[in-house]
């Protein structure tokens, strides 16, 4: 059984969500502050987070930027606001998805499937498991979902780790803003194509905290390419 952590502050959001998800047969904990969902992190293994981000300790956004220093686990951000702007700070910072409210619990547990989905699973179902990447420098195991540059391990999101596969599996090939949505999205129409800038962005700060190498090169009206180096 999968463990998902749910943190709200708004009980009859929260029981709302825990409710919709145990009936899709999830194991759910709730925590109300970020806290206790420390406590819950260090405690217990998740598999899932569902996070707000106004909370009365602290702030969702800051909260996954800490996630995303040393984990991977999938992130769906809650968020009273519509502005434009959340949705893409939230992306940027590693969140795998995004939900406003109000929103339909059981749309919520879908989107969570899906993205269990993906993470789950590779995007090439072909390969079971890459080798070593022929460049030198990265390696990437689509059996357990990690990637390593220079020889460190990257703390990606599910979305993240499907770009960088998607680029280092056909080097120097221009891939458009479609093309990766095609790839590293379970559900492609359901993101803009801005969305693929964002995430791209992120992932080249967390390579680059690693190296100054940039490997990803943007190609203005046309896409990215991942490039030897």
């Amino acid at each position: 059984m999968q463990n998902i952590l749910i943190i709200e502050d708004e009980p009859s959001i929260a029981d709302n969500i825990v409710l919709s998800l145990e009936r899709e047969g999830f194991s759910v904990f709730w925590a109300p502050t970020l806290e206790q969902a420390r406590s819950f992190l260090e405690s217990d293994h998740l598999d899932f987070i569902v996070l707000d981000i106004g909370l009365p300790d602290g702030n969702g956004f800051d909260f996954c930027r800490e996630l995303r220093a040393s984990s991977n686990t999938p992130v769906l951000m809650l968020t009273a606001r519509s502005d434009e702007v959340d949705r893409i700070v939230g992306l940027e910072i590693g969140a795998d998805d995004y939900v406003t409210k109000p929103f339909s619990p059981r749309e919520l547990a879908a989107r969570v499937k899906a993205i269990l989905r993906r993470t789950q699973s590779p995007v090439n179902d072909s390969n079971t498991k890459t080798p070593a990447s022929s460049l030198s420098k990265l390696e990437i195991n689509t059996e357990t979902f990690r990637a390593t540059w220079m020889g460190q391990k990257l703390a990606l999101s599910a979305h993240e780790f499907h770009l960088l596969e998607a680029l280092a599996s056909q080097p120097s090939r221009i891939f458009s803003r479609r093309q990766l949505l095609e790839k590293a999205w379970e559900d492609p129409n359901s993101a803009m194509e801005r969305t693929v800038d964002a995430h791209i962005k992120s992932l080249r700060a967390k390579m680059k905290q690693l190296t100054e190498i940039d490997p990803i090169v943007t190609h203005r009206g046309f896409g990215y390419s991942f490039e030897e180096m």
